[in-house]
């Protein structure tokens, strides 16, 4: 990775010095990025042109992970006569979009804090939306992200597809700072892109604090092509689960996951029991465990195919995913409940 001679310099100067509110800047843009450059530019351009003077906002990029190419990009648009004015602040002392958007919001000067990603394409009235949202007297605005679906996706792109569903998502939400320093802003215990922003949102509820939605504030989330088999990399971040329901148990089964994933725990459980069935020569008994976990693996895997994508492809991927799907979930389960130190099923 390349680093600027000046990123550790600047990184603790960026994070140890408070932001001062300006009043003539009516909101501050917090972009979280990682190595990402071609993405990053895109979204700079979208958040270029928004309908309102350039002179109203300001936009903050955090690198997590300083690069010489991120760096360069910002610089491109800060020399620009008609962008908005713009910040570099370099991350070194955390890894993960929750810790960059931190370092972001304390060194921003505007009165709300607007959040998007370097992968998203902000609409050109995005800003004036939430604000306007942000002006009938919320706290925070959740807005609209449209992820662009074929009719029948892959499971990847439907499960990125929920973004546009989700209740709250840093894709697309505006804040008050004063809201931000209330709450102690976002947990940098979430280290991947996931549940950082459930944690904020719940920390704004249970300080009493409201939140709205704002429809009309859009920005676009197209879908980036995934490996084969990217559902199994993703289970990982049933870790950072176990964080969440240990600091909101009520709050996460109500608006996350109601119950446990019981249909893993009982196909696991099938072959724990077709295993010692085996060892112990009951053949009756290992036919039945085994075909109750044949049947099922193969529920699990008919629900991901529904309405899916059914290439020859995309179906040995369903199918071999499916099988390792269960026990990779349950072993970051596991591994979140002894971390975080929570009974969590």
């Amino acid at each position: 990775m390349k680093t600027n001679a000046n990123t550790s310099r600047l990184a603790r100067h960026a994070s140890h010095s408070p932001a001062q509110v300006d009043c003539d800047i009516a909101a501050s843009v917090v972009v979280p990025t990682y190595g990402r450059p071609d993405l990053l530019r895109r979204c700079l351009e979208g958040l270029c042109r928004q309908d309102l003077p350039h002179s109203s906002y300001e936009i903050i990029v955090a690198d997590d992970g300083p690069s010489v190419d991120t760096q360069a990009v910002v610089m491109s648009y800060a020399k620009r006569r008609d962008a908005p004015r713009m910040r570099y602040i370099p991350v070194v002392a955390t890894q993960g979009p929750a810790g960059a958007r931190n370092r972001g919001w304390r060194a921003a000067s505007g009165r709300v804090i607007a959040f998007t990603d370097d992968d998203t394409m902000p609409a050109h009235n995005w800003l004036s939306k939430g604000l306007a949202a942000m002006a009938r007297g919320a706290d925070a605005v959740a807005g609209r992200v449209v992820v662009p679906v074929p009719k029948h996706p892959t499971d990847y792109e439907r499960d990125v597809g929920g973004l546009a569903t989700a209740e709250f998502v840093t894709a697309n939400c505006f804040v008050t700072r004063a809201a931000l320093l209330a709450t102690g802003g976002f947990d940098e215990r979430y280290t991947r892109a996931w549940r950082e922003d459930s944690d904020l949102q719940f920390s704004l509820l249970q300080h009493g604090l409201t939140i709205t939605r704002a429809p009309a504030a859009i920005v676009l989330h197209p879908i980036r092509p995934a490996p084969w088999g990217v559902s199994l990399r993703v289970q990982s971040k049933v870790y950072f689960d176990a964080l969440l329901y240990r600091k909101y148990p009520r709050l996460y089964r109500q608006r996350i996951r109601p119950a446990p994933p019981w249909n893993y725990y009982l196909c696991m459980l099938a072959v724990v029991v077709a295993v010692c069935a085996a060892v112990a020569g009951q053949a009756a008994i290992l036919a039945g465990a085994a075909l109750l976990w044949l049947l099922m693996t193969a529920a699990f895997c008919i629900k991901r195919l529904h309405r899916a994508a059914h290439s020859f492809s995309h179906i040995v991927e369903m199918v071999l995913t499916s099988i390792a799907i269960p026990p990779l979930a349950l072993y970051w389960r596991v591994r979140g409940c002894l971390h975080f130190k929570v009974l969590f099923l």
